[in-house]
């Protein structure tokens, strides 16, 4: 089985670095043989790379109680030309705040909803410094969403 998985990201800090690299690391797992992982800083992404992707893997800060701006331009600019040529696409995502990341798991919940994309797993939230269980748990998270797109889940 083949696919792939866009990993759409804004890291400008250590930690959401850290959690990038868990994440690229999970998705190359080798239960995942013939994943194609496409990994895309969210002020590049665009419309092309959702619409040949199986499964969309989200990183971003909380920033003052939403996603990251970078993230909320990615949406901006895939909203409409994606909008029913994804549906149903699976997705997840990981956010990393310094104290609160609740605001932008609904920001992005809201978005997402209204594209109809399918969340496959509970995102993950890491707060303050990531440690070994937050890495793990994001690790997890990208097998779990890279899984969904080579088609061992659905």
């Amino acid at each position: 089985m083949t696919g792939r998985l866009l990993v759409v990201h804004h890291t400008p800090s250590p930690a959401t670095q850290a959690l990038l690299e868990a994440a690229l690391d999970g998705a190359s797992d080798d239960a995942l043989a013939g994943l194609d992982v496409v990994t895309r800083p969210a002020l590049s992404a665009g419309p092309s790379d959702v619409l040949a992707a199986d499964a969309v893997l989200l990183g971003t800060p909380a920033n003052i109680g939403y996603m990251s701006g970078a993230l909320k331009h990615f949406f901006d600019v895939v909203y409409y030309p994606c909008l029913t040529d994804t549906r149903g696409m699976p997705f997840g995502a990981f956010v990393h705040g310094n104290d609160d990341t609740s605001g932008a798991i609904r920001s992005i919940g809201t978005v997402t909803t209204g594209m109809s994309w399918r969340q496959v797993a509970d995102p993950v939230t890491v707060v303050g410094a990531p440690d070994a269980g937050a890495l793990g748990s994001v690790r997890e998270l990208a097998a779990t969403v890279g899984a969904y797109a080579i088609g061992l889940m659905s």
